[in-house]
Formats: structure tokens, sequence, C-alpha cells
């Protein structure tokens, strides 16, 4: 069994890494106090190709892995959640479901400008009553001379309010047959007559992430905007936050990486009782408990990252490492601001931040307990 990366991928991580460093780091406390996505630096993530990795050259990507995309999101995480979950949902929420499902109009109209990172996209499943319970959806769209009309709302969507956000796919009720849904999935364009971004939300953390209410009042697109089969709205998108959970892990190990990273630095520097804090038993088994976890995490999304490359099920596997690698992200966090001592609650210090990043990794894209649902069902056991 070959556990390490190819080359190609390792020289990808370094520049990557790289790149965040020099380009990323300096500026990641300032734009988390400003509270707005910084598109300068959309601009040179997407400069590096980081919105196109997983889809073919002839939409404008490079071909690569699904992996290397996590890879990519891992090295943002470590130093800057926001950026990360930008790109995340960018390509995993926004671009994959025209991949996915697009017709090849679609693809050749909405792909080339979101692999090249020049637009974003949204994706509008979550509404203010339906998040865990997505099939609980209201927003309804009816066909009217040729096009969809739409009425109602989505909460918590990325990336929809951003000065280069093209459109916004929302789930909507397409019928109802003896009290069923009928849930199908429809491109609303940015500018839409009828579709309001609502104000960016007040969040614990992910400051510099776009985060929008949407609503759609008596909203006319084209019959055409349907993404995939009538019908099959709901069904796609499950399919789509399978590969999404992934890639949070990814998310979720970056995070604590660099809790493991500040804390080591912290440890080596600190003074304390006339030595450094780092020979100090009690916290070398606090860092070597969190080292543990980021590596069992990791290891635990490459494989069901590996899984979906090789076309084999792995929605157990993704639920798993989603589960476990949200978890340890919260622990790792925690424990960073407990090395760090009093400097830890303090905003100059990056576990500050990771600390209020981390805890919404255990709720979006799948809440903790869903996942828990969903690894018992793959398991076999009976519905509750």
């Amino acid at each position: 069994m070959d556990l390490d990366l190819a080359p190609e991928q390792q020289d990808f991580q370094k520049v990557v890494r790289a790149f965040v460093d020099d380009a990323i780091r300096p500026h990641a406390e300032r734009w988390d106090e400003a509270g707005e996505l910084p598109m300068e630096a959309v601009a040179q993530m997407a400069e590096l190709g980081l919105f196109g990795l997983p889809f073919p050259e002839e939409y404008g990507g490079s071909g690569g892995d699904f992996l290397t995309l996590c890879l990519a999101i891992e090295e943002l995480a470590r130093v800057d959640s926001s950026l990360a979950i930008t790109l995340e949902a960018a390509v995993g929420l926004g671009a994959m479901p025209i991949y996915r499902f697009g017709t090849e109009e679609q693809k050749q109209r909405w792909l080339p400008s979101l692999a090249a990172g020049e637009s974003l996209a949204g994706f509008g499943l979550t509404e203010p009553e339906a998040g865990s319970d997505a099939g609980g959806t209201r927003t309804t769209a009816t066909l009217d001379d040729g096009h969809w009309v739409l009425n109602g709302s989505k909460s918590f969507i990325t990336n929809s309010g951003t000065p280069i956000t093209s459109f916004v796919t929302a789930t909507a009720i397409t019928a109802q047959n003896n009290g069923r849904k009928e849930i199908s999935a429809i491109i609303v364009p940015t500018g839409t007559p009828g579709f309001q971004v609502g104000a960016a939300y007040r969040k614990m953390g992910w400051h510099h992430s776009d985060t929008h209410e949407l609503s759609f009042s008596d909203c006319r697109v084209p019959e055409e905007n349907l993404l995939g089969e009538r019908g099959r709205g709901f069904s796609n998108f499950l399919k789509i936050l399978d590969d999404g959970r992934i890639a949070i892990a990814a998310l979720a190990v970056g995070l604590a990486q660099g809790c493991l990273d500040e804390s080591l630095k912290y440890a080596a520097e600190r003074k304390a009782f006339g030595r450094s804090i780092g020979s100090f038993q009690g916290l070398q088994f606090m860092i070597a408990d969190m080292a543990t976890k980021v590596e069992l995490a990791r290891q635990s999304y490459y494989r069901a990252a590996w899984l979906e490359s090789m076309g084999r099920p792995y929605k157990k596997e993704a639920a798993m490492a989603k589960l476990y690698a949200s978890k340890i992200a919260v622990d790792c966090a925690r424990d960073a601001v407990q090395v760090h001592g009093g400097y830890g609650y303090i905003e100059e210090f990056p576990v500050c931040r990771h600390f209020r990043d981390s805890k919404i990794l255990e709720i979006g894209e799948g809440t903790s307990e869903v996942m828990r649902i969903l690894i018992a069902r793959e398991l076999g056991l009976p519905e509750s």
C-alpha cells in the first residue's frame, strides 16, 4: 500500500504552502478584522489556478484530481479558514454541480470563468427552516410561459454576494405529487429581477468569507436554466455534499495543523520557571495528542478522496472523515489556546482566530449528528 502523495502532488503542495505563507499569512488578521472577502487574495488564488483544479482543460481547468484540490484547501486553512472555505465552496458547491449535472451548453457558458476564478457561484440549498432537514425545502418554482418563477428564501449561502458572483443554483419545489415534493435545481444569475441578496451575516468565525441570506420574489429565469434532470435536484445535491464533506475534512485538518504549528512555535519561545514551557511534560502530552489527531484525520480524508478518485463507494468514509476531522479541529483549537495561556485569548495570536473558525466545521455541510446518522445507515442499522 503506497501512502505517499504522487511527486506532482508533493510539488504542488509546496507551491501552495509557499504562496500561503508569503501572500496570505501577513494579511490574515487584518482581513479577519475587516470582515470582508479580500478580492485581491481571490485574484491571487485564481492566478495560481486553484479554482480550476479538478476540471478538464476543455473547460479551463487543469485536469487535476480531487485529492489535489483538498491539498490546496488544507494548506489555505493552516493560516486562513475564510479563504479555504471560499475555495471549497467555489469549486465544490458552485462549479461542480454545473460540471456534474449541467448540459454542454451550461458547461460552456459558466465553467470557464468559474475555473479561471474570474467569477464565483453559490449553492442555494439551506433555508431558514430547512437545514439538516434539507428535504423540508419551501422555496417553489413554477413554469410560466417558458420561465421558472421562483419564490422563497435561502440561508447561509457562501460566495453569493461577492463582486464577481455570477449565479446561485437554488433548489426549489417544482411539483407536489400526493404530498411528496419534487425538488429541482435551477440556475439563477446575479442581477435577475426578484433575486435579492441580503446583508452579510455577523458570524462567530469565517469573518471574511462571503455569506448571505437570499430571497426570491417572482424571480423569473428561462426554463433551460434547470440544472440536471427535473425532480433530481435534491438527490444530485446530496451527491455533491459527499465530495464536500471530504473537502471540509481537509479544511479541518488544515486548521488543526495550523494550531499544532503555532503551539510548537510558542512552546519553544515561551519561558516559565526559568525554562521553555515545551520542556514541561503536561504540555508535551497535549501537543503529542494534537499531532496524533491531526495525522489520523489527514489519513482519513486522504482515503476518502482516494476512494472517490477510484470510482468506489465513499459515502461512509466521507462522513467519517468529516465527523472526525471537524471534532479534532475543535479539540486542537481549544488546546492551542490553552498552550498559549492568556495570549491565546488575544486576537493578535492566530490560535484565537482558529478557535473561532473551528466550531462551524461541526455544523456546515452536515452536522456531526447527521454524519453519525449517515454512518449508521451505511453500516446497515435501521432508521430511527
